[in-house]
């Protein structure tokens, strides 16, 4: 199974590796010098941190749904949450909001939800409490991309992408700038060790998620939900409604 290094990562998985490699081989070369094989033992507890750092860190390859109107989990993980909830920054309207938590098992790389551009981006400072509680998102730090769709089928849709830190995560990763435009299923950020991904879409969108609370999904792979899939008149009218937004 092919598993590189995230992009995002690379810089900090190298560091943790690096320091872990050289401590484990110190216990080693002084067991060697000092003709003590019991030194031996001293390597393993700087071996298990390779093995974890480099897993944490892994960047699997996904097949993308290519399915009209469908759109894909930005993240790996189990969904917590799904309801109704306001947005006042990007949408300015109430939303459905599908959070998903990420144990410090999961992939942590995030992947859009759509063919989109980017349109809108806040970082919110704030706490680091459990990512798991729906009111994390509002409590702890988080940064929120607002795009918008490039598709065919759900042309000029705005969706919301959040990343939320935990409380053993505390670094978010997204170089994503305004104008930016973001292939479906491509990858767009990490958040660093245990947290949090919610993808908004407006209600009156007509929506319908195909995921509930306990479902584990996996990010740029598993479809969360549907749109209708708009004619052309409605894919105009609803391009010409963001773009006057």
């Amino acid at each position: 199974m092919h598993f590189p290094i995230a992009t995002y990562g690379r810089s900090d998985w190298g560091a943790w590796v690096g320091l872990s490699v050289v401590l484990a081989g110190g216990a080693c070369g002084a067991a060697a010098v000092g003709d003590r094989p019991e030194l031996l033992w001293l390597a393993l507890p700087w071996i298990v941190p390779v093995a974890f750092f480099t897993w944490f860190f892994r960047d699997p390859d996904r097949t993308i749904p290519d399915e009209p109107g469908a759109l894909i989990s930005p993240a790996d993980g189990v969904v917590s949450d799904v309801g109704v909830v306001r947005e006042d920054g990007y949408l300015q309207g109430d939303a459905l909001r599908i959070g998903i938590f990420l144990s410090p098992l999961d992939v942590h790389v995030n992947r859009m939800p759509c063919d989109a551009t980017v349109r809108y981006r806040h970082h919110q400072s704030g706490a680091y409490g459990p990512a798991y509680s729906p009111d994390a998102a509002i409590r702890n730090e988080s940064c929120s991309v607002g795009i918008e769709s490039r598709e065919p089928a759900t042309l000029g849709l705005r969706l919301v992408v959040r990343q939320v830190v935990g409380a053993v995560a505390r670094r978010i990763v997204c170089p994503v700038e305004l104008g930016d435009e973001i292939a479906r299923g491509e990858r767009y950020g990490m958040i660093k060790l245990g947290s949090r991904t919610e993808l908004w879409v407006p209600v009156e969108a007509g929506f319908t998620s195909a995921v509930a609370v306990g479902d584990r999904v996996r990010g740029g792979s598993t479809v969360l939900g549907r749109v209708p899939v708009a004619t052309g008149g409605e894919s105009e009218t609803r391009a010409a409604a963001a773009a006057a937004v």
